[in-house]
């Protein structure tokens, strides 16, 4: 009995199935089609590199890094959001990924780099969330100099096209990965951190670089 209640629960309806079943063929047609110019054997080492460009474990241990290294105040209001808008992105997929519960492609290879948890689950792509907002932040929420844009706005694309040449995504997933980034980059637009409580944040990470702390001399 409680079986038949629980499959229930998980059924999904006949018009969703028929839109994943569509998913499925028009990025199997999307794949060969891209296949003919861009050979995937030749290339994925190149849509390797991008994965991993993009993945969340070097990016969270990465910008720590970066701000402990980079004891500039006036650079602390942007690390402390970027890394908050980091840490939303991981938390939103993590989540969506866990309800969704959707496979990945048949096709995909199991040679993810650190993949773990929720990472089994295919919607939605967690690395055209974070290449999306990457993006958006350098470009609107803290814009670099404008020789920047041109060369985020192409990495972060080719993130998004290689999850799919790769097997990792259906077009949905990265689809609703990109709409992830955009969401992730407006509510840190709304909950952008004050200078104050990001000296704060710095100082609780690295607290001798303040007066006061416990290792300061």
């Amino acid at each position: 009995m409680h079986d038949q209640t629980h499959k229930k629960k998980r059924e999904i309806p006949t018009v969703l199935q028929k839109i994943l079943a569509a998913d499925v063929i028009l990025t199997d047609k999307f794949c060969n089609w891209a296949n003919c110019f861009l050979p995937l054997r030749s290339l994925r080492i190149h849509y390797k590199v991008l994965e991993i460009s993009c993945h969340g474990i070097p990016w969270i241990c990465g910008w720590i890094a970066f701000i402990w290294l980079m004891d500039k105040p006036s650079l602390y209001q942007m690390q402390v959001n970027f890394f908050i808008g980091l840490l939303l992105d991981i938390l939103f997929v993590a989540v969506l990924k866990a309800y969704t519960r959707r496979r990945r492609p048949s096709s995909n290879r199991s040679d993810m780099f650190a993949a773990m948890g929720p990472d089994k689950f295919s919607f939605p792509s967690g690395h055209a969330s974070r290449a999306c907002f990457i993006a958006l932040f350098f470009i609107f929420l803290y814009p670099l100099f404008f020789i920047f844009y041109m060369p985020l706005t192409a990495w972060a694309t080719s993130v998004c096209i290689s999850r799919v040449l790769l097997r990792r995504h259906h077009l949905l997933d990265v689809i609703g990965g990109v709409m992830l980034g955009v969401f992730e980059a407006i509510v840190l637009s709304w909950i952008w951190a004050s200078e104050d409580f990001a000296g704060w944040v710095v100082a609780w990470l690295s607290d001798e670089k303040w007066d006061g702390g416990s290792y300061h001399v």
